[in-house]
């Protein structure tokens, strides 16, 4: 990435946005605030230094734009939700983490992004008259202090390809990438889209346990069963502590070993950063009817990592850790806009920006999970790669609107699997089995899912379990545990539909429909 035309720098969260001194070719300054921009072989080092200064965002400003016919895509802040697509210039448009330009007239492919693991919340604007990185290094909704330290804000990369739209963006996202954990074949049963969180029992756990071992049948590679969200004390999405399960969840090894014996991998769900009573630790504003966690507390990470260790004594081989942005931003990525959300609290460490704050989270949890595999949910993927083995990439499918899972689903399938194999092993969520969504409709996302070789997990209602159902999950969960097709998949009208119908599998152009009904209903599009 070349050397910036400009940088610009704000002091203070609503201070003005003013342009740095340049000081040879690779610093900028303005106060006690200095910019450096160092160029090697792979990437442009972004650092600063700001000494006895509130420091909250920094801009670099190129002076070379992309094309007007361009149509351009960005990544998503932590999953998607329906809403990542390839579109016309928009300058204003937020593009989180990376973005990519497709010129209609000469065929190339524009890019650039910041290398996974960055120490700032980093977003892209793009116009015909230039490219603009903005670093947000607040500390939630407050400065960060520096002190005397020198921070490197994230490490830059640009692209120029003569390859499709879909092939540049896996270039792309592989000059990204630094360690990949990527894992696989992730395939498995969750009980969220058929019990969601309430009316269910260890017995139920356990049946589901024997369906997908069932469906798998003799394959070397056993599926997972994946306890989500009820089985702990309280409401179902409720915060810890997590140190028991309620009702029939009073002995949680014991229920892992019923799992097991089933011929199942036991998973489970759990919210790290919510408690249901305020202490030292939590902030002092509610969230969701519970107490956050402040994360950049030593003592908080401890008790992560205490959970995470009885999770692996329970015998769970499998993590699921969840709503962390929310907790933590105070909100969805929707409603996050250019920034870090809206929450009023500040962090115990002013010291460290958000973005190493969130970082830090992610390292305790894989440092304690040990060879389990975790699943990040509502995480931000670009911090979370190389610390994750799987992320979920979208938001949440349904058991109850074949709507939602084609908006949700589709799309994050779509739009991010050049991330799989790269940044962690990708998961567009659940296939749901239930009676209240359409299996003609269900049944095609099982498919290519499953040929995707990406993480398999299927929702199953008993009551759903027909003769065809059953056949057709076999056949999907098999596939899936064999890792797919070879070649794999890859939408093809994806520039031109938020949830490609047309995609190439095996090197044979498929067409899924997924219409139901009237078409897609725009009063489920709130999130």
């Amino acid at each position: 990435m070349p050397r910036p035309d400009a940088v610009y720098v704000q002091i203070e969260p609503a201070g003005e946005l003013r342009r740095a001194t340049a000081r040879g070719d690779s610093e900028w300054s303005i106060d006690r605030v200095l910019v450096a921009y160092d160029e090697d072989d792979v990437a442009g080092v972004l650092s600063v230094e700001a000494p006895d200064t509130h420091l909250a965002r920094i801009a670099l400003r190129w002076d070379e734009g992309v094309p007007e016919e361009s149509r351009v895509l960005g990544d998503a802040w932590e999953r998607t939700y329906g809403d990542v697509t390839w579109m016309g210039l928009v300058p204003d448009r937020i593009l989180p983490w990376y973005w990519l330009a497709h010129d209609a007239r000469s065929g190339l492919v524009y890019g650039a992004g910041v290398r996974v693991g960055p120490a700032a919340w980093c977003s892209w604007t793009v116009d015909v008259d230039g490219v603009t990185l903005w670093a947000d290094v607040r500390a939630g909704q407050f400065p960060v202090e520096l002190g005397d330290r020198r921070l490197e804000v994230a490490r830059l990369v640009r692209l120029e390809s003569a390859e499709r739209p879909f092939a540049a963006q896996t270039e792309l996202v592989r000059a990204l990438a630094t360690k990949p954990i990527a894992v696989g074949p992730i395939v498995g049963a969750n009980n969220w889209y058929h019990a969601h969180g309430h009316n269910f029992d260890a017995d139920a756990v356990v049946a589901d346990a024997r369906v997908i071992a069932r469906l798998a049948g003799d394959h070397a590679v056993r599926p997972f069963s994946v306890i989500d969200a009820g089985w702990a004390v309280g409401r179902s999405t409720d915060g810890g502590p997590w140190d028991r399960g309620k009702d029939s969840f009073a002995d949680m090894a014991s229920v892992s070993e019923r799992i097991r014996s089933e011929g199942a991998r036991p998973g489970l769900w759990f919210r790290p950063l919510l408690s249901r009573a305020p202490s030292a630790y939590t902030h002092d504003v509610p969230l969701d009817g519970a107490w956050p966690l402040d994360p950049s507390r030593t003592e908080t990470l401890d008790q992560i990592a205490a959970d995470i260790t009885r999770f692996r004594d329970w015998g769970f081989e499998l993590i699921k850790h969840d709503f962390s942005t929310f907790d933590i931003l105070g909100d969805f990525a929707p409603r996050l806009g250019p920034s870090m959300g809206s929450a009023p609290w500040r962090f115990f460490d002013s010291s460290r920006t958000t973005a190493e704050v969130i970082t830090a989270l992610y390292r305790t949890i894989a440092l304690a999970a040990g060879d389990a595999v975790i699943i990040g949910c509502n995480t931000v993927g670009h911090l979370a790669a190389g610390l994750v083995a799987v992320q979920r990439t979208g938001d949440d499918t349904s058991g109850r609107q074949w709507e939602r899972t084609r908006r949700m689903g589709v799309n994050s399938l779509a739009t991010r699997l050049p991330q799989h194999g790269s940044f962690f092993t990708l998961d567009a969520d659940c296939v749901p089995a239930t009676p209240q969504t359409p299996w003609r409709l269900n049944r095609q996302f099982l498919d290519l899912v499953a040929k995707s070789g990406t993480a398999l997990f299927v929702s199953i209602d008993p009551a759903e379990l027909r003769p065809d159902v059953d056949r057709d999950l076999a056949a999907g969960v098999r596939m899936a545990l064999d890792g797919g097709v070879p070649g794999g998949v890859e939408p093809l009208d994806a520039e031109f539909s938020s949830t490609p119908r047309r995609w190439r599998v095996s090197g044979q152009e498929v067409q899924y429909d997924w219409t139901d009904g009237p078409g897609a209903a725009s009063y489920l599009h709130q999130v």
